[in-house]
């Protein structure tokens, strides 16, 4: 019934997924915020770039700008800010897995704030799709890592991200255009963390190598394609069906951070997430 909104939402999670992955590779040479004051610029441009084809001739509904631009005042800035700090003291893996709480703010957020039904099936569906990827983080004899205080900082970047998606569904109703939702939200997003790594480092870009620079130049592609991505599924299904899925990304993580950065996660709690996020998702699209 909403299979586009399926496929968009597969989609969304391998390029955070992507981008997730990535970002410790500028990390190597840059702070969270002066990456940030790449990539997001990064994506604002190529938004910015492929406006004037994308909504040549369509008119404005400012009433919906309003509402867009909102959001980005928290996403993809706030977000983006938090997930970078996340994944230099967690690494990508725990920080992609944490994110995957996001599905549970933003279901709640959609009854409280849209009255979305959810039946009982997408509920098994989200909550074993959820215990699926958080079981990658499991460590034997980790108590004291989990009680760091830098749980927070993903846990943070996903209540962000599940305030924004319901909001961002307001906006689509009256304003149909996901690549609309994506410029104005960066826009936004773009001018606060350049305002903000201005007033950290003292510079619109703090010095850094070439390498770091492309990277986080590829991170903000990444990234504004998935939320690009995101607010298109969004647009043609509920935030019930799209938010889990687009959380299946922290088991693509997984599976780019053996290949790209030779940190490997397998064995039979792999296995095991596999098996629960798969089940969840087949529990999702039954309902």
């Amino acid at each position: 019934m909403h299979s586009l909104a399926v496929a968009l939402a597969f989609a969304a999670a391998f390029c955070l997924a992507a981008g997730l992955v990535l970002t410790p590779l500028g990390l190597r040479h840059i702070a969270p915020i002066s990456g940030a004051a790449i990539s997001i610029p990064s994506s604002t441009l190529m938004f910015v770039a492929l406006a004037p084809f994308v909504l040549a001739g369509e008119p404005v509904r400012w009433s919906a700008v309003a509402i867009f631009a909102a959001v980005g005042l928290i996403y993809p800035g706030a977000v983006t800010l938090t997930t970078f700090a996340a994944n230099r003291a967690l690494g990508p893996v725990i920080t992609g897995t944490l994110g995957n709480f996001a599905p549970l703010f933003a279901v709640s957020f959609a009854l409280a704030m849209l009255g979305e039904p959810l039946r009982a099936t997408q509920l098994a569906g989200l909550i074993v799709i959820v215990t699926g990827v958080a079981v990658l983080t499991w460590r034997g004899g980790g108590a004291a890592h989990w009680r760091s205080w830098y749980l927070l900082l993903p846990l943070a970047a996903a209540g962000l991200r599940g305030l924004m998606q319901p909001t961002i569904k307001l906006g689509l109703e009256i304003w149909p255009s996901p690549f609309a939702a994506s410029l104005v939200g960066y826009i936004v997003s773009c001018s606060i963390v350049l305002a903000a790594a201005r007033l950290s480092t003292g510079a619109w870009v703090a010095p850094a190598p070439l390498s770091a620079r492309l990277w986080f130049a590829l991170v903000g592609i990444c990234n504004g394609l998935a939320s690009l991505l995101i607010y298109a599924a969004l647009a043609n299904g509920p935030v019930a069906l799209v938010s889990p899925l687009v959380a299946t990304y922290p088991l693509i993580t997984v599976a780019l951070s053996a290949l790209l950065l030779q940190r490997g996660d397998g064995g039979a709690r792999l296995l095991l997430a596999v098996a629960l996020t798969v089940a969840g998702v087949v529990l999702l699209l039954a309902g």
